[in-house]
């Protein structure tokens, strides 16, 4: 498959703006990047996938992405499907159908792969989160708190819950966002469940904590953590004749309030929420000659759904220690016309 992307274009005033700082005898040599913000830029984007198909199964509709083990990449339709993708080309290797305990399909929206290779997915229709092989045999169910079902069994909104999942701690916890609010929490308020890893190697519920987007509008579509305890999260949102808000924050969960046992989320006082700070806003990064299809803020802009970190390097700055994360981002086309899978390479500083 012909992979079509869209490369930098080499001047001096973008190496001038281009906001990631290398060290040491490589400077010089440093490719140039395109800012989107001091923390983030852009080296390419691709549509190579878009409306494809492979092996008789449309390539689309990515909710989550995720690093194999073997360094292959793995993309989750909510289509219920999971394909393989070629890590450098993002050709299909293979694909494999999902199905729930009755063979019916899922709503499937995060994705992690677990320490032995086992596949942890959600679906939002419930939610749940399920362990399958790689084969796509369903292996086990996790437990979920039950006012994170959706009503009537819980508080949860149908197509407003868990979207992003990641291990963290080691692989020792597991955490998945919800999309949106609860009934009676603030709107806005979204709460973050985790699981801890017990001996027999399942996952039982802990601790929960509560993230606020920055309106009631957005949601947060998926979550990585990061090796120190912190978090990558994604915000999205869309508006009819405007297009897509989506943005990139650094959070913090690691002194915020368990809330598992706080019914409603009302602005208490006294409910420390999970701190973030903005990273960018996806819309001023460059357009890179991307077109869209429909009203958009900024063309490269699309319904960005899925979020892995596919590699970092140490770096300095100012005396400090900090990371540099490579962060691959892909929008979720809804099988839409007007919509594109588009895979986004980002350079991301923490």
């Amino acid at each position: 498959m012909q992979l079509r992307t869209v490369l930098a274009t080499t001047t001096a005033a973008l190496a001038a703006t281009a906001g990631l700082v290398a060290t040491g005898p490589a400077q010089a040599a440093a490719p140039v990047r395109h800012a989107c913000s001091p923390s983030v830029s852009l080296d390419r984007f691709s549509d190579a996938l878009d409306k494809t198909t492979y092996a008789g199964t449309f390539v689309g509709n990515f909710s989550a992405l995720a690093v194999d083990r073997d360094g292959s990449l793995a993309a989750l339709s909510d289509r219920s499907s999971l394909f393989d993708l070629d890590a450098r080309t993002l050709a299909p290797e293979s694909v494999v159908p999902l199905a729930d305990e009755k063979g019916a399909a899922l709503d499937s929206e995060g994705l992690v792969i677990d320490r032995d290779g086992t596949r942890l997915i959600t679906s939002e229709t419930e939610p749940s989160i399920r362990r399958y092989s790689v084969d796509g045999r369903l292996l086990d169910r996790l437990p979920v708190p039950d006012p994170l079902l959706v009503a009537p069994a819980g508080r949860a909104t149908s197509n407003q819950t868990f979207e992003g999942l990641t291990l963290m701690n080691g692989g020792r916890t597991l955490l998945a966002s919800m999309e949106y609010a609860l009934s009676g929490d603030t709107a806005g308020t979204v709460r973050f469940q985790t699981w801890t890893r017990t001996k027999s190697n399942h996952f039982k519920p802990a601790a929960q904590y509560a993230y606020r987007t920055d309106a009631a509008s957005l949601g947060v579509p998926e979550v990585q953590a990061l090796p120190d305890g912190r978090l990558l999260v994604l915000e999205r949102g869309f508006t009819s004749g405007v297009g897509n808000t989506v943005r990139l924050y650094l959070a913090d969960p690691r002194h915020a309030t368990d809330t598992s046992g706080i019914e409603n989320l009302t602005d208490q006082s006294g409910v420390r929420l999970i701190r973030k700070t903005l990273l960018t806003d996806i819309a001023s990064c460059p357009t890179l000659g991307a077109t869209a299809r429909q009203p958009q803020p900024n063309p490269l802009l699309d319904n960005i759904e899925g979020m892995v970190i596919t590699g970092h390097e140490k770096g300095q700055e100012k005396g400090h220690g900090t990371a540099l994360l490579k962060v691959l981002l892909v929008s979720d086309d809804n099988q839409n016309a007007v919509q594109t899978t588009r895979f986004y390479f980002l350079r991301v500083r923490v």
